[in-house]
């Protein structure tokens, strides 16, 4: 068997789509290292699997590392490290705000931001387009989420630039940047006893307000890591590569630009495309098999989403190519069912308004894709600097 999965970092992220097709034409239950791990690549798999948490849990983590729970606290155990009922439970305590209804009203604060980032880019006429909106936007929203104060989102940017940057280059732990988690854990403690007298309409507020035979500090403290590490780079890793995209194929950006209302269904195919979380792991509770391959109880999945994303067999012979206005009936960008991504509503807002205003505001922009840079991590695929110019 020649196709061989490996994992991608920094510049190998450039173009995995034809390792990605090649592990779906050619072995669709790909071993990794003697049974260290397998690989699911065909979306069919992908999204069973997505959906079935019974056999395939999330409660011995989400890397391929087979000691992946061993630096989490059990009593600040990640929501995305659970499985029902218990996971279901929690997930109703902090899903409210971000529901596609409550998302709405949000949508000001989204376009007033963007807005404020691109005139600075035009005064400019070229930016690091990451560094300019892509990487703040997000930690923002995030920040705006948790009632973090605007006084104090100078060092919450800080820390969260730092967390984001720890986990993502880590396979099995919160990274290494130590004095960011050290000083963002002082933080968020003192977060939530100044919630406890002094409640706002926040998610820290809500949980601090269920007590703590329900919502624990410690659990809270690590919602809020949950927030920082699942909420910043994969909305950076979409809007930064859907802005290439529509570089490369400026036929499609025209067709948004002269129809901005087809603007929603295209976010749908750049999710698809872009995929910003590439892969996640599952551990099996039962013995598998697919396609005459076994996996034993007890070992790894690792769920490749974005090779499903672009899997021929359920989006046909173009499912490489950007269409716009392709109809998508389901993706698995944003995960699938009961692990479905909490914040969905509000990546998808994100990557509405700031299309509609970038596309509005520079219609000729170009992206320098010779010298951009990919960011380090195995799971997020993003740009950390991406040459723009307004045209």
């Amino acid at each position: 068997m020649s196709v061989k999965f490996a994992y991608r970092s920094g510049e190998t992220w450039a173009e995995p789509w034809d390792d990605y097709r090649a592990l779906r034409d050619e072995d669709p239950v790909h071993e990794v290292g003697d049974g260290q791990f397998w690989v699911l690549s065909r979306f069919e798999d992908v999204f069973a699997a997505a959906r079935d948490t019974a056999t395939y849990s999330s409660a011995n983590g989400l890397t391929t590392a087979p000691d992946d729970m061993a630096s989490f606290d059990e009593k600040a155990r990640p929501i995305v490290m659970m499985d029902p009922p218990e996971h279901t439970a929690m997930r109703r305590l902090v899903s409210r705000p971000m529901t596609p209804r409550q998302v709405a009203p949000v949508e000001d604060l989204v376009r007033e931001f963007i807005t404020d980032k691109l005139d600075t880019v035009a005064d400019a006429g070229n930016a690091d387009i990451v560094q300019s909106l892509f990487k703040p936007l997000p930690s923002y929203l995030v920040a705006h989420y948790l009632g973090v104060p605007p006084e104090d989102r100078v060092l919450f940017d800080r820390w969260t630039e730092r967390i984001v940057q720890a986990t993502a280059e880590s396979t099995a732990e919160y990274g290494q940047d130590a004095s960011a988690f050290l000083e963002l854990f002082e933080y968020a403690s003192g977060l939530i006893e100044r919630r406890k007298t002094d409640p706002g309409d926040d998610l820290v507020t809500g949980l601090v307000q269920v007590g703590e035979d329900v919502a624990s500090a410690m659990w809270i403290v690590g919602f809020i890591f949950t927030m920082i590490t699942g909420g910043n780079d994969t909305v950076t890793g979409m809007l930064s590569a859907s802005t290439v995209l529509l570089d490369r194929h400026r036929d499609q950006r025209r067709a948004l630009i002269d129809d901005p209302s087809a603007i929603p269904n295209a976010v749908e195919e750049l999710l698809r495309l872009t995929s910003p979380v590439q892969n996640l792991a599952r551990t099996l509770t039962r013995d598998m098999t697919l396609h005459g391959v076994t996996i034993p109880e007890g070992k790894k999945a690792l769920l490749l989403f974005a090779s499903a994303n672009r899997d021929e067999r359920e989006f046909g012979p173009t499912a490489g190519e950007l269409d716009v206005n392709r109809k998508i009936d389901k993706i698995v960008a944003l995960g699938y069912g009961a692990h479905h991504c909490l914040g969905a509503s509000v990546a998808r807002l994100q990557c509405r308004v700031a299309l509609e205003e970038l596309l509005g505001r520079f219609p000729d922009y170009s992206v320098d894709e010779g010298t951009a840079r990919f960011a380090g991590g195995w799971s997020t695929r993003r740009y950390e600097y991406l040459p723009f110019s307004t045209g």
